[in-house]
């Protein structure tokens, strides 16, 4: 038996009414997924724990069986992980964004995210102005380390773990607020913005017609994580496929494998064939039980308040991944079981992410009961199944 889990980031989303009242995952054209859901169980879960924020970060951690409340230490201790960042129980490890502001003349605090990602620029592009900030704030105290796209990482020796805000959840708003209540962090921010806004490389990009990565913007503070490993608490050997540096910390954390996939990002563009391709050769070349395949760009499209976009990745997940995947895993004989959901909902409306609760479907190739049912999450309200703590809902897939 072989075990997959395909997750659509933020692919659970409200009602839209230019949609015609239908959500994203409702209207979307997903046939392969559909005809396996006839199949499947269908229901609801809860992915975040109450009173924690939600975030790819506690969700994941959640679909993977691990509770947040117990295991959650942060969210870029994780991505360090996953970048090979030496972190000491000391260290705090703080998410560096590059991100756009406004540049008009106007007070530091005055200005507005405009876009979290910067066009979501691309990992050679960051690593030149990450460079350039590193080398004029970052000492013995301070160091940055590059990651992917715009997300970054900066360890803070002996510091501390501060609140500190997402600038996804915050578009468009005067970031005055916002900004780091220690001093340090918060002078940080501004000498990034006025090292990067006049930087060559940036005004390259505005002639491309790309938003500039002129401000880094520090969050998701957290301390060294200590996750028990998945293959003992599971008892089955584990692969990650995803281009996010916070995935692929998990799974280093929890002893999986981790897939390095060529062109792999997490946008639309990215490298579907190849993340499909290392799944099953895990699975069927390299003795793995399980494959988990994350899929990032539902979730940055809602960040960006497309719903054109939005529905294209999803649609996406299901001709390029399930599509391909469940084709391959009926042509090796074996049987296996699917699960196919989002970690939380990230509703266009809003443009950041929500602690409600998701669909999921699990397929099972051995199982040819038609239950009728389509994939979307009022159609999971209706099975009247529900998972309220998400980190046990693994247990369905290894049943």
């Amino acid at each position: 038996m072989k075990y997959v889990i395909v997750l659509g980031d933020g692919m659970a989303d409200e009602p839209i009414e230019a949609l015609g009242g239908a959500t994203p995952l409702a209207y979307a054209d997903i046939p392969n997924i559909d005809r396996l859901c006839r199949f499947s169980e269908l229901g609801m879960v809860h992915t975040i724990p109450e009173g924690m924020k939600p975030g790819s970060d506690t969700a994941n951690l959640s679909v993977l069986g691990y509770d947040p409340a117990v295991y959650y230490s942060g969210r870029s201790p994780l991505e360090a992980l996953s970048i090979g960042v030496p972190m000491k129980d000391t260290d705090v490890a703080i998410r560096c964004n590059i991100v756009t502001l406004s540049e008009e003349e106007e007070p530091f605090g005055e200005k507005r995210i405009l876009d979290h990602s910067a066009s979501e620029i691309s990992t050679q592009d960051a690593a030149v102005l990450l460079q350039e900030v590193a080398e004029a704030l970052g000492n013995e105290t301070y160091q940055f380390y590059t990651g992917t796209s715009y997300r970054h990482c900066l360890i803070w020796n002996q510091g501390s773990v501060l609140d500190l805000v997402q600038p996804h959840d915050v578009p468009g708003q005067k970031i005055g607020q916002y900004l780091p209540a220690d001093p340090v962090l918060r002078e940080m921010t501004e000498r990034s913005y006025r090292i990067l806004a006049a930087h060559p490389l940036n005004q390259e990009r505005k002639a491309k017609g790309l938003h500039p990565g002129n401000c880094c913007w520090f969050w998701g503070a957290g301390t060294r994580p200590a996750l028990c490993s998945f293959e003992e608490k599971t008892g089955k050997k584990g692969m990650m496929v995803s281009a996010v540096d916070l995935l692929k910390g998990i799974a280093v954390g929890a002893g999986m494998g981790v897939a390095h996939v060529e062109g792999a990002t997490g946008g639309l563009d990215t490298n579907y064939a190849g993340k499909v391709e290392a799944a099953v050769n895990a699975l069927f070349g390299e003795g793995y039980d399980f494959a988990y395949i994350h899929l990032e760009a539902s979730d940055e499209m809602a960040h960006q308040g497309s719903v054109e976009k939005k529905l294209k990745a999803i649609e996406n997940v299901d001709r390029k991944v399930v599509g391909p995947l469940v084709e391959k895993l009926e042509a090796s004989g074996e049987d296996f079981r699917l699960m196919v959901l989002p970690d939380h909902p990230t509703p266009i409306r809003l443009r950041t992410h929500t602690s409600d609760s998701v669909p999921y479907m699990l397929y099972d190739s051995r199982k040819r009961q038609d239950h009728g049912w389509v994939y979307h999450e009022e159609e999971a309200r209706r099975t009247g199944i529900f998972v309220p703590e998400g980190h046990r809902l693994i247990e369905r897939l290894f049943a």
